[in-house]
């Protein structure tokens, strides 16, 4: 597999550490409100990466970090009379239920900022000790100009970048470009103790001293929007490296950022639709599809037709599942090359099954090419609709299963979820009996009715030679 590096600016092959076993540490969110949705496709990328990985037969290690102290976590709780730990657990709980809905696999890890201040502080005080950090009026600042490395990362200058700073008034710092390690407490603010007087952490000592506490140094990937690469990472380079002399982490992934008419959404700027929303309207399995529509590193803008179209590809995926649902497994098979544990495996007759994993390999091997890799999902598809019309259930059968794993390794649940269907299968067949009696005696008004609250439900119904059809709806 290669994969860009945007430390090396380079798309080399990717070799872990380790052979056979993988360390990523992923950028999670800083819970100060709901997720918008453009922070789904920094959940997405490294869910996809992850599931790739495994599927080719590595064994990962996934850490995924929770930012719940923070200077906006503070603002929040001042202006709304709460407690700091109120809103970071609020709005934690919001953001895992919905990347839940996404799919996106849990970490195997998901420390928080708070629950690792001894870690913190012990980075600190070694920076302090070789010269890189400095004390000034409580607060603890890291001296940029200690790293001459600084800038690996993002490609920039440090003149330039000094050029364009200025030390705010009240600061002591020795450098424009110094930044905070250590925050002095102020009235009413959460603290902690410390060597240095109460006070809390700065937002980029906490990535460096989680990942490595877990991860190592040196440690495989480290993913994150690009939004993140300055100065949040390339301030996590510089602190650990600065106080280890050992590296970081060895390859960043970076996805693009989405934008709404070329401008990047942000809360900030006001152009965004919160994730929920987002999910509401569209389904989550929508939302991937347009995400992996495009590149993971390009830009992706927001519309409302290419969601509506990816909702309706998707949608075309489940309808083959569908279709082929009632056909037996194949029997005869052969072990798969990736084939993940317990999945079905690539039947002797299947040479279609072998090409159609050895071209999404070849796409995702090239950097993560989800949109070719998507496109050999409905190549599948197209095959087996062909079967089908021709009556080759075995091949059909083949086409489905192939399908329905390499559909998961991009995080796409096309086979409906069982949770709940026990119950609520009787009382949707007996209103669609209801609904077959009153189109009989031409009570149209009551049929629809039927069919409209059914739709309301999040019931799909399909009419069909043999009679109607139900689906959950995604």
């Amino acid at each position: 597999m290669r994969l860009y590096n945007t430390l090396t600016r380079q798309v080399p092959e990717f070799v872990p550490k380790q052979a056979g076993r993988v360390g990523m540490y992923v950028c999670g969110p800083t819970v100060q409100d709901v997720p918008h949705f453009g922070h789904a496709r920094a959940a997405i990328v490294p869910d996809v990466l992850r599931r790739y990985l495994e599927w080719s037969g590595y064994e990962v290690f996934h850490v995924r970090n929770i930012t719940d102290i923070d200077d906006k976590i503070i603002a929040r709780a001042e202006a709304e009379g709460r407690l700091a730990a109120e809103i970071a657990e609020r709005y934690a709980r919001i953001w895992e239920e919905q990347i839940t809905r996404l799919n996106v696999l849990p970490p195997h890890v998901a420390p928080r900022a708070t629950g690792h201040i001894i870690e913190m502080i012990e980075l600190i005080d070694r920076l302090i000790e070789i010269g890189a950090a400095y004390e000034a009026g409580g607060d603890v600042l890291f001296s940029v100009r200690s790293f001459p490395e600084y800038g690996k990362l993002s490609g920039r200058d440090v003149n330039e970048l000094r050029a364009g700073a200025r030390v705010e008034p009240g600061e002591e710092k020795r450098d424009p470009l110094d930044f905070a390690l250590w925050k002095a407490a102020k009235p009413g603010e959460p603290s902690w103790p410390s060597p240095w007087g109460p006070g809390r952490p700065g937002w980029h000592i906490e990535c460096s001293a989680m990942s490595t506490k877990y991860l190592g140094d040196g440690f495989d990937l480290h993913a994150g929007g690009l939004d993140l690469q300055f100065p949040h990472h390339e301030n996590e380079i510089a602190q650990f490296e600065a106080a280890t002399g050992r590296p970081f982490a060895r390859w960043w992934v970076h996805n693009g950022l989405l934008t709404i008419n070329a401008v990047k959404m942000s809360k900030s700027l006001g152009n965004f639709i919160t994730l929920g929303e987002a999910l509401d309207r569209y389904g989550p399995s929508a939302l991937r599809m347009f995400f992996l529509s495009a590149h993971y590193r390009s830009p992706i803008d927001f519309a409302e037709d290419r969601l509506i179209e990816a909702r309706a590809a998707y949608e075309r995926l489940r309808a083959f599942v569908r279709a082929a649902g009632d056909l037996e497994p194949a029997k005869t098979t052969v072990k798969g090359r990736g084939a993940p544990s317990g999945a079905r495996e690539t039947p002797l007759m299947a040479a279609e099954a072998n090409d159609a994993r050895a071209q999404f390999r070849a796409a995702m091997d090239d950097d993560l090419g989800t949109p070719q890799a998507q496109a050999v999902l409905f190549d599948l598809v197209t095959a087996g609709h062909a079967h089908l019309a021709a009556g080759r259930k075995d091949e059909a059968t083949v086409a489905r299963d192939t399908l329905l794993e390499l559909a998961g390794v991009l995080g796409y649940e096309l086979t409906q979820d069982g949770t709940g269907l026990t119950t609520l299968s009787p009382l949707v067949e007996e209103l669609l009996v209801l609904r077959e009696e009153a189109r009989a005696r031409r009570d149209f008004a009551i049929a629809d009715r039927i069919r409209a609250r059914i739709t309301e439900a999040g019931i799909v119904v399909e009419d069909t030679p043999d009679g109607p059809r139900w689906h959950v709806g995604n």
